[in-house]
């Protein structure tokens, strides 16, 4: 397989840093690496294959050469530099929001819409990480029984707040109070019912991204989608309650099945047993764990079900370089 020249942008973070460490489990096939980051990361040393690897400020002129660049720097970052990168030649797989809903971008998860892939124009956006987890349970159910309508609650980790999340986390957990605040309020010992800002309707920006990235993602303007993001004190793994409405009527015993041959997916639904997904052991892991399947008595036609996955993992790098993977296979 031809190697290829690869740079991860925003390389210290906690994104960036999962980046490298997935295209090295994953064995990608890498030419060469180039590790981008801030003027005040630069200078520092991270590993990759067996070597320390130098970060290089980010430039305009840094993608000279480069033919895939994984960006994990915030959506600022990527508005100013990946239009730089796509004049380079380079195609931009952005983790950030920048790009997610503009029409001529592809917004894509590998196991549900990896045919949109190949519709880009230098820039592929990966979906917010609590999107992604969700569309990849719902995409086999929603081929087979078409979904109307969804409720959804997260309990999303520190992680996917970044660093600052982490460490205000770990502070807190220490019995330190005057550290940086990443959150409005405590989270250690605590639940915060928002994640993001809150728009003028009440809900926040990321319960609109659940919305808007579903919809986008699936193919179906049509889904119906009210969501309810939450932060919760836990380090790693984002877990969601999710309530789906289909068209047509369907079975538990047909929905485990579906979601049993899925690829990505991993069902654990053995309640008696105590046996149903869990962050703790869903970290470090990247498949999208469902469980605690059960029929939605209130609905014509409805299921609920218990959905986690490692919002640093599947939520952001696995799946970044996932399409990565589908676009060298499909040249």
């Amino acid at each position: 397989m031809k190697s290829h020249a690869v740079a991860v942008v925003g390389a210290t973070g906690l994104v960036g840093r999962k980046m490298i460490q997935v295209l090295e489990e994953r064995k990608f096939p890498v030419s060469s690496i180039r590790l981008l980051a801030s003027r005040r990361s630069a200078g520092r040393e991270l590993p990759f294959a067996g070597a320390e690897h130098r970060v290089e400020e980010l430039t305009p002129s840094s993608f000279k050469g480069v033919e895939i660049a994984l960006f994990s720097a915030g959506a600022a970052v990527s508005k100013e530099f990946a239009p730089h990168a796509v004049r380079s030649g380079t195609l931009v797989i952005d983790n950030s929001s920048a790009f997610r809903m503009d029409a001529g971008v592809p917004l894509v998860v590998p196991e549900v819409n990896r045919q949109d892939i190949f519709t880009h124009h230098g820039i592929i956006a990966n979906p917010n990480c609590s999107t992604i987890q969700m569309v990849v349970a719902l995409k086999p159910l929603h081929d087979r029984w078409k979904v109307r309508r969804i409720v959804v609650a997260t309990y999303q980790s520190v992680t996917g707040a970044g660093k600052k999340g982490l460490t205000q986390l770990e502070q807190e957990v220490a019995g330190c109070t005057t550290g940086e605040k990443k959150f409005p309020h405590a989270i250690a010992f605590n639940i915060l019912p928002q994640v993001d800002v809150f728009l003028d309707d009440g809900y926040t920006r990321e319960e609109h991204k659940m919305v808007n990235e579903t919809r986008k993602i699936m193919g179906d303007n049509d889904i119906l989608v009210n969501a309810t993001c939450v932060r919760v004190p836990v380090w790693g793994g984002h877990s969601e309650s999710v309530n789906v409405e289909f068209e047509r009527p369907c079975t538990l015993p047909e929905v485990r099945e579906a979601l049993r041959c899925f690829p990505g997916v991993v069902l654990q639904d053995d309640p008696q047993q105590c046996i149903y997904p869990m962050p703790v052991h869903a970290w470090e892991k990247d498949p999208v764990f469902v469980g605690r399947l059960r029929m939605d008595p209130t609905v014509p036609s409805g299921i609920t079900m218990w959905v986690v996955a490692d919002n640093l993992r599947k939520g952001a790098a696995t799946n970044a370089v996932q399409i990565a993977e589908e676009w060298i296979k499909g040249r």
